[in-house]
């Protein structure tokens, strides 16, 4: 069936994670996405570890429902080629170094005088102006000047800690693709394309705001340090296993009190008020801690959702993919690659009543449309066997189609 977005066409000139994703999330909603890649190697993730059939789990699991052409930007007639792409298209996207696409030749004025309509995507680490701007940018060093390391830490006073996954890449991805959806939208009534920038530091400050930035909101009344909640997470042992519980209001406390068998919790006057319980928190968690550590995680977690108190095991990734909900869920898939053969992944996370897509295409090999995509432009077999021969472009199976 055809996805919400089919019918625009995106131009994506991203590599590793936060552009990929971004328009991996469009193409599995049915926009065409023609990934523009070096002819030399292609997208870093291509060559990273974890491998099958000659294909990255990094690269498979962010560049589905994509078609990918090998071009030499470097080479004029190159140029050319990504300049033809540009004609109609919807959505130009890349994630270079601020100043680096403009060097190439494809700012926006350039782009905008080949489609003036289009959307045009920019997407950095530190933002396009200011002294980081020109730095060189990784996952963790977002995480270090955003605050989330202190968050993760516990406290400004804790040692700080790296969230183990790349929350900002990720986020950035995901938060690109609902600004270009809304682009588009704005589009289509107003006829104006428009200029959408992301950078990964401001995604993830705005993304913090929501839960953990409430010392900084009253201007004037500012914590000059942030002390810890807690000292203990909301991870419990047991016995055997971990399991996570958290309570909030007045009878969601009273239901986990009695379930554990202290229902004289009810009467301490620490915990007599939400505010109360959150200010006496480490005295709580403590309190809990004790009790669940007497018997195994399969035990408290039939008693506690018998009480209608919110808990969930500790799943390891082995076991995720075998919870009972996430099957539910239908959460994840398996698709079949040409190369890589079956591969388990998450289908996309929104599901549309009338347009839900299905997922027909895995990640691109290298080069594997530069064929397709240049007949459709209007080259013919010899002109592209003489952009192949003097390194131009790569296009993947270009002999055996030939002949």
């Amino acid at each position: 069936m055809p996805g919400p977005l089919e019918g625009y066409r995106v131009i994506d000139m991203t590599s590793v994670v936060s552009g990929p994703l971004a328009t991996m999330m469009l193409g599995d909603q049915g926009a065409e996405v023609i990934k523009v890649e070096n002819p030399d190697g292609g997208d870093f993730t291509r060559a990273v570890s974890n491998r099958r059939g000659g294909y990255s789990a990094a690269f498979l699991n962010n560049n589905r429902s994509k078609r990918s052409v090998a071009i030499n930007t470097k080479d004029p007639r190159g140029m050319e080629v990504v300049k033809k792409l540009l004609i109609g298209a919807d959505v130009f996207i890349q994630n270079m170094r601020p100043g680096v696409i403009q060097r190439m030749g494809l700012g926006e004025a350039t782009v905008r005088e080949i489609a003036p309509e289009i959307i045009y995507v920019s997407i950095s680490g530190f933002g396009e102006r200011g002294p980081y701007a020109d730095r060189p940018v990784y996952d963790p060093l977002v995480q270090a000047l955003s605050g989330l390391t202190t968050i993760q830490g516990g406290s400004d006073e804790a040692r700080p800690r790296l969230v183990r996954t790349i929350v900002p890449d990720k986020l950035t991805g995901v938060m690109a693709a609902q600004a270009i959806t809304a682009a588009l939208l704005s589009r289509e009534r107003t006829g104006q394309g428009q200029h959408v920038r992301l950078s990964m530091l401001d995604s993830v400050v705005n993304f913090l705001w929501h839960s953990d930035m409430g010392s900084q909101t009253f201007v004037g009344g500012e914590f000059p340090q942030e002390k810890a909640q807690s000292f203990i997470d909301l991870i419990y042992e047991t016995t055997e296993g971990h399991i996570s519980v958290a309570v909030n209001t007045d009878k969601q406390w009273a239901n986990l009190a009695n379930a554990l068998g202290h229902p004289e919790w009810l009467s301490d006057p620490r915990f007599a008020t939400p505010a109360l319980r959150h200010q006496n928190i480490d005295s709580r968690l403590s309190l809990t801690q004790s009790v669940l550590a007497t018997n195994t995680a399969a035990h408290w977690l039939k008693i506690l959702e018998e009480a209608d108190v919110p808990c969930a095991p500790i799943l390891r990734r082995c076991d995720v993919i075998h919870h009972p909900q996430i099957q539910a869920n239908e959460t994840v898939s398996i698709y079949e690659h040409p190369h890589a053969g079956p591969l388990r992944q998450t289908r996309p996370a929104a599901r549309f009543s009338l347009t839900d897509p299905v997922i027909t295409r895995g990640a691109p090999t290298l080069g594997e449309y530069t064929l397709d995509v240049l007949l459709n432009l209007g080259y013919d077999h010899r002109m592209i066997e003489t952009l192949i021969a003097e390194g131009v472009i790569g296009a993947y199976g270009f002999d055996k189609a030939a002949e």
